[in-house]
């Protein structure tokens, strides 16, 4: 017989050692940070629940055990799914293959494991299906990165990696599409296969300093592709760096703005070339004029302006014929460009008309008077030798006038017509002369300083009147207007713009007459509010260059702002290209400044200035208003037409809208419409009127 007490003494070490196993088995799992392990009834009820479980699901042990799988960490939808694997591993004891799953966290937000599964059976005891989860959630954000990444890397954009030897290691098919080469020829290549020839030295080194120094470098860079052809790419490059810092690999990203580059030089050379001479057009001229009156500001060096008229040419054209005509006057403008130095301008002003801008001569104005005459006198020698017109040898002469400025007090418009003045006094004389602009004839310049003078009363004195322009969509809707400024004078009655602006512009009176348009314009905005339930469109207001220079202009606008209480997403600052010739970055950081304000922009009189598409891309603009000039000539003159199409074209490309002025006629605004443009202003839509007389027309109570 056995020993009872043997036996007694046998049970208890057994259930000792399996509570000791059991005691290490919950050790061994509660310690295993980096594996959540879970146990389950056959019913799905939780009976363990490790530390790791706790992290990667986000239930407490005490807020799981007891409760049911499915409701803890199953998406609904995989409950049916779940409930026969489950079914399954406690019929047959077996667990389900291990695999990837995606299960739930308690925030609802989803967790891919890699899971596998276990039953286990002891006597006595109901079965538990273990789970042994490891996290996968960084392996899978990185998977989705290196998907969007692939995905991204064969963007429309031109794209190659290289080494931090600058090896090319990889390039995109939109790379290979746009220089011709495979990536099997250019993998372990330099990027400088690429190169055009068109970049001195200085050039990449300057890009490497600038790589070097802040990891990233981007620009226009001329390349050649596998054909010859050599096309302008914008290039960023960026600096891929390691955890210590070193850089391993650069990231070239790389979009061909040829077209928009043609685009340009397209819309310069139709908007500032004369098509028959090739010189500079009267657009060109007058800003060149202007920026030689803003560098006096700098130094006193004196310049000179030439207006050169043929004599008789009417003559010509009469008796010879246009084709003779055109042929004598590519002939003179030839002659001009080759007398003239490469810092002066021949332009051809219009008709049988030129202009030569001399610049940079001494700061001597007796000096200069006398260098302006000597090439006036040697032009007029030149220009009075024989034509080769076909067959036949035609001899002409000029007649030139001469003004001289040294200072920022004349406008463009006062010395072109001090130059002409000048030049019929030449034609006065006898033809074939040269004649300076002198004291009798400063009639006009007395009358613009009476102006002047006149125009500083009359803003003390409350004589400027707010006028409104209607600004109509496509449909006929108005969609805004624009705000005008009129002069009413207690004599003369209403004053034209046309006679105070550009005499506001040269004595500086356009800065407080401009804040008094901007006040008044925001005012206007505010009672409509109040008063009209159809006055959420926009009111625009033109901003002079010297105006937006004004180092405190955007507080000046807040300010009105504030004062007012407009709502500044309904004013729109019209700014013109002329401001763009120089300072671009100021500009850029003033609009985007008020951008954030609410304030919108229009580039007004678009085609006619000097601006590049590349300054264009960078200015925070919401609108490109086409010139009346172009709209002027749109239904009989091919190039506006052209400039045109190509403006309401760059203006879709960028996402701009695009409004044209001085739309008089409706065959106009028919042409504009079939051309694409989405809205327009001018006489034909309606005048310039008093805001009683714009209210009772557009304005609904």
């Amino acid at each position: 017989m056995l020993d009872p007490n043997g036996v007694s003494d046998a049970v208890a070490f057994l259930r000792e050692a399996q509570h000791t196993a059991e005691a290490r088995f919950h050790k061994l799992c509660d310690e295993a940070d980096a594996m959540s392990i879970q146990g389950y009834l056959h019913d799905g009820t939780v009976v363990y629940w490790n530390c790791a479980s706790e992290k990667i699901y986000g239930y407490s042990a005490q807020e799981a055990v007891g409760r049911n799988l499915l409701d803890l960490i199953i998406p609904q939808a995989a409950w049916p799914e779940v409930r026969a694997s489950v079914r399954q591993m406690f019929e047959t004891g077996q667990g389900v293959p291990a695999g990837r799953l995606t299960l739930q966290h308690k925030d609802g937000h989803l967790v891919s494991v890699y899971s596998s599964h276990t039953v286990v059976s002891l006597p006595g005891h109901p079965k538990v299906m273990f789970c042994m989860d490891a996290d996968m959630s960084e392996l899978a954000q990185a998977e989705t990165e290196l998907r969007i990444a692939a995905t991204a890397f064969e963007s429309q954009q031109g794209m190659l990696i290289t080494d931090a030897q600058d090896r090319i290691l990889r390039v995109n098919r939109a790379f290979t599409q746009s220089t011709g080469y495979t990536a099997e020829e250019l993998v372990g290549q330099s990027p400088e296969v690429l190169h055009s020839g068109h970049h001195e030295a200085d050039f990449f080194a300057d890009m490497w300093r600038t790589l070097q120094a802040q990891g990233t470098w981007q620009g226009e860079i001329w390349h050649r592709r596998k054909n010859g052809e050599v096309y302008t790419d914008w290039a960023t490059i960026n600096a891929v760096h390691n955890p210590q810092g070193e850089v391993t690999h650069y990231v070239h990203t790389l979009t061909d703005i040829t077209q928009r580059k043609q685009a340009e030089a397209q819309i310069t050379r139709l908007a500032f070339y004369d098509a028959l001479t090739h010189l500079p057009n009267r657009r060109l001229l007058q800003d060149r004029v202007h920026q030689a009156i803003t560098a006096r500001q700098r130094h006193r060096h004196c310049a000179a302006l030439l207006f050169i008229d043929v004599d008789d040419f009417k003559g010509l054209n009469d008796t010879l014929g246009h084709e003779m005509g055109d042929l004598l006057l590519q002939q003179l403008a030839e002659r001009l460009q080759n007398h003239v130095r490469d810092s002066d301008t021949a332009a051809r002003f219009g008709g049988d008309k030129f202009t030569v801008m001399l610049d940079d001569l001494t700061d001597d104005l007796t000096v200069a008077a006398a260098d302006a005459e000597r090439t006036a006198r040697k032009l007029l020698s030149v220009l009075a030798e024989p034509y080769a017109l076909r067959e036949q040898s035609y001899r002409s002469a000029v007649s030139i006038g001469i003004t001289l400025f040294h200072g920022p007090h004349a406008s463009v418009d006062e010395l072109i017509r001090q130059a002409e003045m000048a030049m019929y006094a030449a034609k006065a004389a006898g033809r074939n002369k040269v004649r300076f602009f002198d004291v009798q004839m400063q009639a006009e310049v007395s009358h613009r300083v009476a102006l002047v003078n006149s125009l500083r009363d009359g803003l003390k004195q409350a004589q400027l009147r707010l006028f409104c322009q209607p600004q109509v969509s496509h449909t006929g809707h108005l969609i805004g207007a624009e705000a005008l400024v009129r002069w009413l004078h207690p004599d003369k009655g209403m004053v034209s713009p046309a006679e105070f602006i550009p005499v506001a512009e040269s004595s500086g009176l356009i800065l407080p007459l401009g804040i008094w348009v901007l006040a008044e314009a925001c005012r206007q905005l505010v009672d409509w509010s109040a008063r009209f339930a159809q006055s959420d469109f926009t009111l625009a207001v033109n901003v002079s260059a010297l105006q937006f220079a004004q180092p405190d202009f955007v507080e000046q606008v807040r300010v009105v702002l504030a004062d007012t209480g407009a709502d500044p997403r309904r004013l729109k600052l019209e700014l013109t290209e002329s401001m763009l010739v120089s300072g671009v970055d100021d500009v850029i950081a003033k609009m985007s400044a008020l951008q954030k304000l609410g304030v919108g922009f229009s580039l007004d009189d678009f085609g006619t200035g000097y601006s590049s598409l590349s300054y264009l891309q960078r200015l925070p603009l919401n609108q490109l208003k086409i010139d009346q000039s172009f709209v002027a000539g749109l239904l009989d003159d091919h190039s506006s037409a052209v400039i045109v199409q190509t403006i309401i074209a760059l203006g879709q490309s960028l996402g701009l809208t695009v409004i044209a002025e001085g739309v008089e006629t409706e065959a106009q605004r028919q042409m504009l419409a079939r051309l694409g443009c989405e809205a327009f202003q001018g006489y034909l839509l309606g005048r310039p009127m008093p805001i009683a007389d714009f209210e009772a027309r557009y304005l609904t109570p």
